[in-house]
C-alpha cells in the first residue's frame, strides 16, 4: 500500500476506495460503508490494513456529513459527487469500527515506521471520531443514535 500521509486519504487503498464510490445509488453507497466498517467490527484480534484504511476513509466520510462536523473532505480526495443524507447506523458502525482501527492489533496502528507519523495518524482517527455523536458512546446522544439505528435496521436492542 502506498502512503503518502497520515489523512484518512492518504493511502492507495483509500484513495480506491473513494473512487469506487462513484456513481453508486444512494443505497449502494450506504451498503458499501457499511461493509468497511463490518469487514473491520468483525475482524476478531487482528485488523487488516486493507480493511482499516477504507474504515477510516468511510468514516472521514460519514463524519463530513454530519451537522457542524469539523471535518472537511478536500475536493480532490473525496467523492465526485456530493454525499446524500446517511443513515445514523452508519454513525454508530463508524464509531466501532474507528475503535477498533486504533487499537492493538490493526496493522493501520501498528505498521507506521515513524512514531510522530503513527501519532499524528491517530490524532487525525481520533477527530474523526470526536466529530461522530458529541459525547461519545453512553452519551445522551450517542443512546439516541443507537435507538435510531436500531429502529432504522428493525432490530433489537
Amino acid at each position: 500500500m502506498g502512503t503518502w500521509g497520515t489523512g484518512p486519504f492518504d493511502n492507495d487503498l483509500a484513495a480506491d476506495f473513494v473512487d469506487g464510490l462513484a456513481g453508486l445509488t444512494r443505497q449502494q453507497l450506504i451498503d458499501v460503508l457499511a461493509r468497511a466498517f463490518q469487514r473491520v467490527i468483525d475482524s476478531g484480534e487482528r485488523v487488516d490494513g486493507g480493511d482499516g484504511a477504507e474504515a477510516v476513509a468511510a468514516g472521514a466520510l460519514v463524519a463530513s456529513t454530519l451537522p457542524d462536523s469539523p471535518i472537511v473532505i478536500d475536493p480532490d480526495d473525496g467523492p465526485r459527487e456530493p454525499l446524500p443524507e446517511l443513515p445514523a447506523s452508519l454513525v454508530v458502525s463508524a464509531r466501532l469500527a474507528l475503535d477498533r482501527v486504533l487499537r492493538d492489533g490493526s496493522e493501520m496502528a501498528t505498521g507506521w515506521v515513524d512514531s510522530a507519523d503513527a501519532d499524528q495518524w491517530r490524532q487525525e482517527v481520533r477527530q474523526i471520531l470526536q466529530a461522530q455523536p458529541p459525547g461519545g458512546v453512553g452519551s445522551a446522544a450517542a443512546t439516541a443514535v443507537v435507538a435510531r439505528a436500531a429502529w432504522e435496521s428493525g432490530s433489537c436492542l
